[in-house]
């Protein structure tokens, strides 16, 4: 099971993360929104890994029902390429989707597990310090 830690405040990682809830497969995925504001890169925690930016993105697909691990052969953009642009969304996502005040929690009714991840963050770390 993977651990998905976004930033509670963004409007577009709240959407993105609603929309993993509905489309993963049952059990596949654990969401921890990160209590600290501006967090720069969504975080995924699989398997005693790290992925952040693009290659988070591109890992949270095979987690995903059809057709939506079809989306891999992005994978073969280069990724510089592919963080570039991940990095252009990153720094505008605020003015573009907008931000919330309150840490927004996904509710635990829309599919994936809400705060399930939240021992695995302290693994050495704090949510707090995810913030790359």
């Amino acid at each position: 099971m993977a651990t998905v830690i976004y930033d509670g405040h963004c409007n577009l990682c709240i959407g993105s993360v609603s929309f993993l809830s509905r489309h993963a497969r049952p059990g596949t995925l654990t969401f921890e929104a990160n209590p600290a504001a501006g967090q720069r890169t969504v975080v995924v925690l699989d398997g005693g890994r790290e992925y952040r930016k693009s290659d988070a993105s591109l890992h949270l697909l095979r987690y995903l029902r059809m057709p939506w691990p079809l989306l891999g052969f992005v994978r073969w953009v280069p990724r510089p390429l592919r963080d570039g642009v991940y990095d252009v969304v990153a720094a505008n996502r605020y003015r573009w989707f907008g931000r919330r005040e309150q840490l927004c929690q996904i509710p635990s009714d829309v599919g994936g597990e809400v705060g399930q991840g939240a021992g695995r963050i302290g693994e050495g770390r704090v949510a707090s310090e995810v913030q790359q």
